[in-house]
């Protein structure tokens, strides 16, 4: 196992990098002009030349990416270049480590921006998270144990219901019917866990059921799925045969070899939405990482795009080094 784990955390810290270096490559080494694009819509050359030096992409591609991930580890100075710093140093900004870059279009660092934001969309994700795998994977196993009954087709029937409607329908349709007509929760906001742990968990009642919704019902069909491919293994009939407790054969033996793939498209979804959930956020107007990315493309602050991309490759990747890592518990075999 120790081995195991050794080689995918060397796998995802490879991979880490060279999904930076293609980020970069995709965002600077276009035709179109970066300095440009940062500067606003009516910016003159001049101010385009200064936004140049300022951010430092007059220097070559190499150069700026070795102080991209050199501020990970050190402070960087904006304006980048050294002349300018002289000339101007009341405009001098100091970015302490980790320092993800400045952002001229909020006359700020980055990372002061998006790290507020990180919890917000933390909560909203792993809270829907917790609600679908749990409520999907068993509505999935009664839905498998009650096949082809009432129940069966009832739990499927509702799955492919939700799962027909968008996030941000069933997002107005939770806060028109709960909130509006029936009063049962106030228009949720949200609160840190510092300041209210009551506070916090009732703001995200509605944005994690409007997640749980989508996506429980796709676990549900998964689920049911793979367990009943699975209850037609001999190694099962032969655990009966042995008078195992229909307890045990199912959660120990069918749901265990179900859950593999389970578990595969578990990590996958959870690292995308934490990278962002902007519909969500948007709707309920929660200020995280979904509805910073909307912000940012609209008015194009290009370095906070940047870093946003990054931050949800870690969170993609995060997330399938937790799934691989998984594997070797669910099942041995995997660790050689």
């Amino acid at each position: 196992m120790f081995f195991y784990t050794v080689r995918r955390l060397i796998g995802a810290v490879l991979l880490l990098i060279v999904m930076s270096m293609v980020t970069y490559l995709i965002f600077f080494a276009t035709p179109t002009d970066p300095a440009r694009l940062t500067c606003g819509k009516n910016c003159t050359p001049a101010g385009i030349e200064q936004n140049r030096k300022f951010l430092g992409y007059d220097q070559p591609l190499r150069t700026q990416y070795v102080e991209f991930v050199g501020g990970l580890f050190h402070e960087r100075k904006f304006p980048a270049d050294e002349e300018l710093q002289k000339a101007r140093p009341d405009l001098v900004t100091t970015c302490a480590a980790p320092c993800l870059g400045y952002s001229p279009y909020r006359n700020e660092e980055i990372w002061t921006y998006l790290k507020p934001k990180v919890p917000v969309t933390a909560s909203i994700v792993i809270g829907g998270f917790l609600i679908w795998i749990f409520s999907g994977v068993l509505l999935g196993i009664v839905a498998a144990l009650f096949r082809g009954r009432f129940l069966d087709r009832a739990i499927v029937a509702g799955a492919l219901v939700f799962y027909s409607f968008p996030t941000f329908f069933i997002s107005l349709l939770l806060l028109e019917v709960v909130v509006f007509q029936l009063g049962w929760l106030q228009v949720p906001s949200y609160v840190s866990p510092s300041e209210s742990i009551g506070s916090w968990a009732y703001n995200l009642i509605l944005p994690c059921l409007t997640l749980a919704l989508v996506y429980a019902a796709a676990y549900i069909r998964l689920t049911r799925t793979y367990m009943l491919e699975t209850m037609n293994e001999d190694y099962l009939r032969t655990a009966r045969s042995k008078g195992l407790p229909e307890r045990t054969v199912v959660f120990k033996h069918t749901l265990r070899a179900a859950l593999t793939p389970i578990v595969t498209i578990s990590g996958l979804d959870l690292g995308a939405l934490l990278a962002g959930v902007p519909i969500t956020e948007t709707v309920f107007n929660f200020q995280g990482l979904g509805l910073a990315t909307v912000q940012s493309v609209q008015v194009f602050d290009l370095p906070t795009l940047v870093v946003i991309v990054l931050l949800s490759a870690v969170f993609v990747i995060v997330a399938n080094l937790i799934v691989d890592l998984l594997y070797a518990v669910i099942d041995p075999r995997v660790r050689y």
